[in-house]
């Protein structure tokens, strides 16, 4: 089995709601139909609206929502019915190949098949600075830092993906992709996002780490980060 995980660009005149839910609901059939199995979309929507301070943008214009999933192969030859789709559905596509490693699995708020899960996701796609070696920068995120991120935030799903080989002729340039779901609250008081409600020294130890160890494997004008609601089908 072969994990995909693929950035999906609106059409410019179709609504963001219409889009939603022509992925959630004609996409979403056809994938599975084309043999995909545990999809997950990644969607802006109104409920995470007032979190939209949190994105950071580079990728412009940046895409929409993320599709994921895996199939038992994705080489080209079984792959036809899985891009055509997605092609249908989006004004732009990029997709890649992902080595998925799940360092807090979301036990705490057990996802509904074809609901919304609890809280909001935080999608971040991560381009490697060229300072460091893949290896390097690798051995950064998934060591030391993948310590610092679990101590410093009120994440209760944290799962990293390497990006082994874009699928795409015009993939962006990203060597990682990191989802972590929070409360909703986290996505007005910092305070939650930090695990530190109620303690400001707590929660400007735990900023100061977090920033500190991002900074070490990170280049800001290289990654792109969504505030979503995630849905799995």
């Amino acid at each position: 089995m072969e994990k995909l995980v693929a950035a999906l660009w609106k059409p410019e005149a179709q609504s963001a709601a219409d889009f939603n839910a022509a992925l959630l609901g004609p996409l979403a059939a056809q994938l599975q139909a084309a043999g995909s199995q545990h999809l997950r979309f990644n969607l802006q929507d109104a409920t995470v609206a007032p979190g939209a301070k949190l994105r950071q943008v580079n990728t412009k214009p940046q895409m929409h929502a993320i599709a994921q999933f895996w199939l038992p192969s994705a080489n080209t030859r079984f792959r036809g019915a899985i891009d055509a789709a997605l092609a249908a559905h989006s004004e732009r596509v990029a997709a890649w190949i992902a080595v998925e490693s799940t360092i807090i699995a979301n036990v705490a708020h057990p996802v509904v098949p074809g609901g919304r899960t609890w809280g909001f996701s935080q999608a971040t796609f991560l381009g490697r600075p060229p300072r460091l070696s893949h290896d390097d920068w690798r051995r950064i995120w998934q060591t030391t830092h993948t310590e610092v991120a679990i101590a410093t935030q009120a994440n209760f799903e944290y799962v990293q993906h390497v990006l082994v080989q874009p699928l795409t002729a015009d993939a962006p340039d990203f060597a990682g992709f990191v989802e972590e779901c929070f409360p909703i609250e986290a996505l007005s008081d910092p305070q939650v996002f930090f695990d530190a409600v109620g303690d400001a020294a707590k929660f400007d130890r735990n900023l100061a780490s977090m920033m500190e160890s991002c900074g070490r494997f990170i280049d800001f004008d290289r990654i792109d980060v969504l505030i979503t609601s995630q849905f799995n089908l």
